[in-house]
């Protein structure tokens, strides 16, 4: 039977789950403020700012759940914590009102004991900056009056994503046949999820209220190291393997003295410079879904870029 779903935002997660639902035959509404979204028999885009609550009502009505997939307006803090919490707060009373779960992407950065190996048991308590605000979130979320699941990923591969560690930074240089620049450390390892197993994953959550009210992990494989990751992209596009060269840590603290968007992602080098790994086992289990794998997920990306030109 068809089912009505809502997604909000077109980023690489919003429309991505906007695909799989109507590749499934699913009605489905996009709302964004431009009304961008995949074009789809199935899919209706609207146009719109998540915050208005009158909106939400009419484009929530009888949808069976919704998918709140927006960022902020600016990878900073402050943009995170004048944006976020107000618009999650709106969909989260239309949800409530109109009966539907909410789902949402989430990020490892509330994880407050990132030097193990995060589980989904593991303490979320990360204060200060963006990990703060991520943290702000899931409180909300947890004492909301709407049934909600999160769904926690890694940094994003995949197609459509662009702005990322695994995304323009590395695929586009291989395509050039340039070397690659990361940061922190290259020898490193590190959970880099799939874009696709993150939307097929939130899919089943919306699905299976016996895991509603629940933090659990995207499937995600063995992590690697940006060398290692570099190196499978590097295979998929059939290009020798590039040169990669780190931007060591004290030299992007330094840029931070003086620079905004350095001092941001300055305030995420721990995640670069020890290992950051999550374990998505007890997730694929009660989900049903395994994580692509790294050479077959690498292949899709490195085509999706090829065909941006």
């Amino acid at each position: 039977m068809a089912l009505l779903y809502v997604v909000t935002g077109a980023g690489p997660v919003g429309w991505t789950v906007a695909e799989q639902l109507a590749g499934q035959g699913h009605r489905v509404r996009i709302l964004t403020r431009s009304g961008s979204g995949p074009a789809h028999p199935l899919i209706e885009r609207l146009s719109g700012d998540a915050r208005d609550a009158a909106l939400l009502r009419e484009a929530f009505a009888g949808a069976d759940a919704v998918f709140h997939c927006i960022h902020g307006s600016s990878y900073a803090a402050a943009a995170w914590e004048a944006e976020l919490p107000a618009a999650e707060q709106a969909v989260l009373e239309a949800a409530a009102a109109a009966g539907a779960v909410v789902v949402f992407p989430e990020s490892l950065y509330s994880y407050s004991e990132p030097d193990r190996v995060m589980t989904e048991s593991g303490p979320r308590q990360a204060a200060g900056g963006k990990r703060g605000v991520r943290t702000m979130l899931l409180e909300a979320r947890e004492a909301s009056a709407a049934p909600t699941v999160s769904v926690v990923a890694g940094d994003f591969f995949g197609p459509r994503v662009r702005m990322a560690h695994g995304g323009e930074r590395v695929v586009a240089p291989i395509l050039a046949g340039k070397n690659v620049s990361v940061i922190g450390s290259a020898s490193q390892p590190h959970s880099f999820t799939f874009v696709p197993d993150l939307a097929a994953a939130m899919i089943a959550a919306a699905r299976t209220p016996s895991t509603w009210n629940t933090v659990w992990h995207a499937p995600t494989g063995p992590a690697v190291t940006q060398r290692q990751l570099t190196e499978a992209f590097a295979r998929a596009a059939g290009r020798p393997a590039p040169k990669v060269r780190v931007l060591p840590g004290w030299l992007l603290r330094g840029a931070g003295l003086v620079s905004g968007d350095a001092r941001e992602l300055a305030e995420m080098l721990y995640q670069f410079e020890r290992p950051f790994v999550m374990d998505s086992t007890l997730s694929e289990a009660a989900l049903g879904i395994e994580p692509t794998p790294l050479d077959t997920a690498a292949a899709a990306t490195v085509e999706w870029w090829r065909q941006q030109g």
